[in-house]
């Protein structure tokens, strides 16, 4: 089970990233995000990282980045995070990755999600999922919710109903994803 932490906030730089002693293979880039608090993140994009519905991002977008808290990271400033998802954020969506229980609730309790007919459950190469998705590691993308107290503010997780849910199948035994 993974955890996951977020950083939002405008992308100021991506340049190549550089994995090895040697030249940079273009595979991988470094892309510097500033939050609302002028504080910086870079976040290292591998051919492993998930970008929701495959937009590209440039500088100047605003963005949120999921990374696993508990991968070691270099002592540095600023912060250097291995990107597991990334997604532009815009007023239309709201994107949220976690580990969700047996019953759809993700890990830090905020969120239930309930899945409809219409939701579209996918792989992130964009495969149909035919699994269960107790007990996994999922973006959940929604639309935004104009509820007036948000559910938890009063201890129980706000349901939502998804229109995509993406399985992140890491660590299932294929390829150099973990």
């Amino acid at each position: 089970m993974a955890a996951f932490a977020s950083y939002h906030g405008v992308v100021r730089s991506i340049e190549d990233f550089w994995t090895t002693a040697q030249a940079p293979d273009g595979c991988f880039k470094l892309m510097s995000v500033t939050g609302r608090n002028r504080n910086s993140v870079n976040f290292v994009v591998s051919p492993c990282t998930y970008f929701v519905d495959g937009e590209a991002m440039r500088v100047r977008d605003t963005v949120v980045g999921f990374y696993d808290p508990n991968v070691p990271v270099p002592m540095i400033y600023p912060p250097q995070y291995r990107a597991v998802v990334m997604a532009k954020v815009t007023g239309n969506r709201v994107v949220f990755v976690d580990h969700f229980n047996s019953r759809l609730i993700s890990s830090d309790g905020t969120l239930q999600l309930r899945v409809a007919r219409s939701t579209r459950i996918l792989l992130t190469n964009g495969q149909l999922f035919t699994g269960s998705l107790q007990e996994r590691d999922l973006v959940a993308v929604y639309p935004p919710s104009a509820q007036g107290i948000p559910a938890r503010l009063i201890g129980i997780p706000e349901q939502v109903t998804p229109t995509q849910i993406i399985v992140l199948c890491r660590n299932a035994g294929a390829g150099d994803c973990s």
